[in-house]
């Protein structure tokens, strides 16, 4: 069984050693990258808008989960404060405790009273001893709780800029989103118009018989008045003949005085 997966795996490194220093490796890949891709083109932009949408939602459980910690952080940076408080304000009292016990032992008396009892000095040196030690190390732990109170304090700051950066960019987000929303929708209604055809055949064909119903009326009214100009009206009223003599003098007189024209132009000659 082990040899069987020892020589699957030899196998496997053979081939994916061969396609990638071969040509059939690079054909491989580009093949990958050509499938990928056309399989995204393939997707709608509206399908691609909704998906980042959703993107951006799932951010939300991210951002509370964020939230939370960052509350709860600063719940222990506030416990941490209070604390180093209290041990300074112990300090500040123990300091001045030991610095009453040293000014009354620098006196150099045989005994002293503290509280309504009576101590030796041997006592009051050695309870001072002990105080001494204890401020010491009760000074290194609020030197400590300083350090600490001053690491999470930066870090609760560097964790709220964090927090206001990733909801500036969720806000981005969701108005290019918005933007990129509003130009789909005007591309699509330009598609939409472009691709709109009318069917304005009975319109055109409304046209036409307009067209040829004014073209017959003109025929018509031309016919008629080349009919008038050609043949004229009838003529009702009867001939005078006062008219008819007047013309027959007209036409005689016409006549003799194109004849004496004539005989001049024969003298002439």
């Amino acid at each position: 069984m082990i040899r069987k997966i020892l020589t699957a795996g030899v196998a496997l490194s053979v081939l994916t050693g061969l396609m990638i220093a071969t040509p059939i490796g690079s054909y491989a890949r580009c093949g990958w990258q050509y499938v990928s891709s056309s399989a995204e083109d393939a997707v709608p932009v509206e399908w691609e808008l909704k998906r980042a949408r959703q993107m951006i939602a799932d951010l939300q459980p991210e951002i509370e989960q964020n939230a939370r910690r960052i509350a709860k952080e600063k719940i222990e940076v506030a416990k941490l404060e209070r604390e180093l408080g209290e041990t300074d304000q112990r300090l500040a009292k123990a300091e001045s405790d030991i610095h009453r016990l040293t000014d009354d032992l620098k006196a150099e008396h045989d005994q002293y009273t503290y509280g309504g009892h009576t101590y030796t000095a041997a006592q009051v040196r050695s309870d001072l001893s002990h105080r001494f030690k204890r401020f010491q190390t009760r000074e290194q732990t609020a030197e400590k709780l300083q350090q600490m109170l001053s690491a999470r304090q930066s870090s609760l700051r560097a964790a709220n800029e964090r927090m206001d950066a990733m909801l500036e960019a969720r806000r981005q987000l969701e108005v290019e989103v918005e933007n990129l929303q509003a130009r789909l929708g005007a591309l699509r209604v330009a598609q939409t118009s472009s691709q709109l055809n009318l069917d304005d055949s009975a319109l055109s064909r409304t046209r036409e018989l307009l067209d040829d119903i004014a073209t017959r009326i003109d025929v018509e009214e031309e016919t008629m008045a080349v009919d008038v100009e050609y043949f004229g009206e009838i003529d009702l009223d009867e001939p005078s003949d006062e008219e008819l003599l007047d013309d027959i003098t007209g036409y005689f007189e016409n006549r003799s005085g194109r004849s004496a024209d004539a005989l001049v132009s024969i003298e002439l000659e």
